[in-house]
């Protein structure tokens, strides 16, 4: 079964959301999230960062990511892992796949003819605004 991820990536206060426009299918033309494939023997989290950084520009010591949920997809053989992390500080965000932007969180993210993943964005930003104080308390004490 082929692994995915997909990867939401908040600015240090919480109130942007990484995106790309996407520039090949599927979803061309909308609004995603970053992510990839996961590589044959490789971790789920060690493909996240991989993603990430080759994406978007954002290293490993900019961000530490939560594994959030799973989607497994029994009849197209796939499943995909969901990540969630703040940055720590300011990044400049750069990549070639696709446009990337920073979006701000009062849109309408389950809205079809703006957004890729059925819906499932919008559903992933409320389960992590559900879980985001506990989620994110550890990181609190960290950040100067």
């Amino acid at each position: 079964m082929q692994g995915y991820n997909v990867l939401m990536v908040y600015n240090k206060d919480m109130d942007m959301l990484l995106m790309c426009e996407r520039l090949k299918n599927p979803y061309k033309g909308l609004s995603n999230l970053v992510g990839g494939k996961i590589e044959r023997g490789e971790s789920g989290i060690d493909a996240a960062y991989r993603e990430l950084l080759e994406e978007t520009s954002i290293s490993k010591e900019d961000i530490i990511l939560h594994h959030l949920m799973d989607f497994k997809y029994y009849l197209q053989d796939c499943y995909v892992e969901v990540y969630v992390g703040r940055l720590k500080r300011e990044v400049a965000v750069s990549g070639d796949e696709n446009i990337l932007y920073w979006s701000d969180l009062n849109n309408n993210f389950f809205d079809l003819s703006l957004y890729g993943g059925e819906g499932n964005i919008g559903h992933m930003i409320e389960q992590v605004n559900n879980v985001k104080e506990r989620l994110f308390s550890d990181e609190n004490s960290l950040s100067t």
